[in-house]
């Protein structure tokens, strides 16, 4: 059969693979966002550190404007920190500086350090803090935009009042944290498509087995029930078990269907041989009716002799209803009436009268002393009379017969043996199916179905050992106190 697949955004696999990869790509966003954090932080904590030990500096130093310009060694500071260029377009056309010196008086214009005019960048760092007291006051070191870029920026006031701007560029910081987030991003996606990967591979060797299930369960709807779900190579726990219990209803189903299909097959088979079990007789009665009405029974000896064959073939038809209702209750499960009965004594009274039908026959009893058993009387009668009957009827007057009873091991074993020709194995095992009769021969074919209906009704057992040319043992065994009949 055809697997047929449909594994859309709707699916299982498919969801649990987006579940897999939004959890990844989660745990990613929120991995990248807290490094590049701490990355900045730790970052712009040195620059701030390096700030505030020059504003610390500077402000300890107790140095005026005039101070700084005198002091040569300001020089050197003067050469790392500030651009000594006096040409605005060279200045203009320089890249922004890593960082910036300037001083401004309390309004915030730019004043002129070591004879040097206020650059661009100078001027602009005055334009971009226009409360310079506002950041001495504050310990820490704010942004600033100087000409579109980025700067975090201190400052410090000297005894003269003027106030000392100190600022370091934060671009390559910025830079580098675009950079490292371009990175994350990069690898993250190359993990999400890698994930997805191995996760669609991984849940498709976990679905396996649903998919096997599917395929059984297709398989049995279309009328193959001997079908069962494989056991895959690494099962998981629950699919395993998933499966076992499939397996185990699906065997209960097929076990099901095929009880119902054999009770069907034995309802129609039961029918029919009623059907013909029954219009054997009535054909007979029918014929001799229309004889006698077309006058062709004449003679007294012949009338006679009709209605003798009548009267036979309605104590036969009788018989057979009879049986058929005696069936019919047993399938029913009817209440039996259980008292104590002496199974020794039943056994006693039919070889009695064994011995008076069948005068010749040799009949051995074993069953000496009484043998109670909590049982319904008539039913054990009934039972014994349909197996002494079915010798009767299928072995010659000569055959020997054993009849006997015995306790052992709590139960009660009754046995009634014959030497008569026996049954072969197919004929034995339908020996207790209804209208069987073994070689066509007579009778009504429900003798030994009613003896093992009426043993299962007793929560009992019934077998029967027979071979050709070894005679037929029947052994019905009841429990000393009978079971509900499942």
């Amino acid at each position: 059969m055809r697997r047929i697949h449909r594994h859309g955004i709707h699916s299982l696999r498919a969801k649990l693979t987006a579940a897999n990869v939004g959890l990844l790509a989660l745990g990613i966003v929120v991995a990248t966002a807290v490094s590049l954090m701490g990355m900045r932080h730790y970052l712009l904590d040195q620059v701030d550190t390096e700030l505030t030990k020059m504003r610390d500096s500077l402000g300890s130093s107790q140095l005026t404007l005039r101070q700084i310009d005198s002091l040569s060694v300001l020089s050197v500071v003067s050469d790392r920190l500030m651009p000594r260029n006096t040409d605005t377009q060279s200045t203009d056309t320089r890249p922004a500086p890593d960082s910036i010196f300037t001083a401004v008086d309390g309004r915030g214009t730019a004043l002129a350090i070591f004879d040097v005019r206020p650059t661009d960048a100078q001027r602009g760092l005055a334009e971009a803090v226009p409360d310079p007291l506002a950041l001495t006051t504050d310990t820490d070191p704010h942004d600033v935009t100087v000409h579109g870029d980025t700067y975090r920026a201190t400052a410090t006031r000297l005894t003269d009042g003027t106030y000392i701007l100190l600022a370091t560029s934060t671009e390559a910081l910025h830079k580098g944290i675009a950079k490292a987030l371009k990175l994350d991003l990069a690898v993250g996606t190359l993990l999400l498509a890698l994930l997805a990967c191995l996760t669609l591979f991984s849940v498709r060797q976990r679905m396996r087995p649903l998919e096997d299930m599917v395929e059984t369960s297709s398989a049995i709807a279309e009328g193959d029930l001997t079908r069962r779900v494989p056991s895959s190579h690494h099962p998981t726990q629950e699919v395993e078990q998933l499966r076992l219990a499939l397996n185990s209803m699906l065997h209960q189903v097929e076990t099901a269907y095929r009880t119902r299909e054999h009770s069907a097959a034995q309802l129609r088979r039961f029918v029919a041989d009623a059907s013909h079990e029954l219009r054997t007789p009535l054909s007979a009665i029918r014929g001799y009716l229309q004889l006698y009405d077309q006058g062709m029974l004449v003679e007294p000896e012949e009338r006679r002799r009709a209605w003798d064959r009548m009267n036979g073939e309605v104590d036969r038809m009788g018989r057979l209803v009879d049986e058929l209702l005696t069936l019919a209750r047993l399938d029913q499960r009817p209440e039996l009436r259980l008292r104590g009965v002496d199974v020794s004594r039943l056994v006693r009274d039919s070889a009695q009268d064994l011995r008076a039908q069948q005068p010749g026959r040799p009949v051995t009893v074993e069953a000496d002393g009484a043998v109670l058993v909590r049982a319904d009387e008539s039913g054990l009668r009934q039972v014994l009379g349909n197996l002494v009957a079915n010798v009767r009827t299928h072995t010659s007057a000569e055959v020997p017969v054993r009849l006997g009873v015995e306790r052992v091991d709590g139960v009660v074993r009754l046995s009634v043996e014959d030497k008569g020709p026996g049954l072969g194995p197919e004929d034995a095992a339908r020996v207790f199916d209804r209208f069987f009769r073994a070689g066509g021969g007579a009778g009504s074919g429900l003798g030994l179905a009613i003896v093992q209906g009426v043993v299962r009704a007793h929560g009992g057992e019934v077998s029967v050992r027979t071979a050709p040319g070894e005679g037929l043992a029947v052994t019905v065994t009841l429990p000393a106190r009978p079971k509900a009949c499942v």
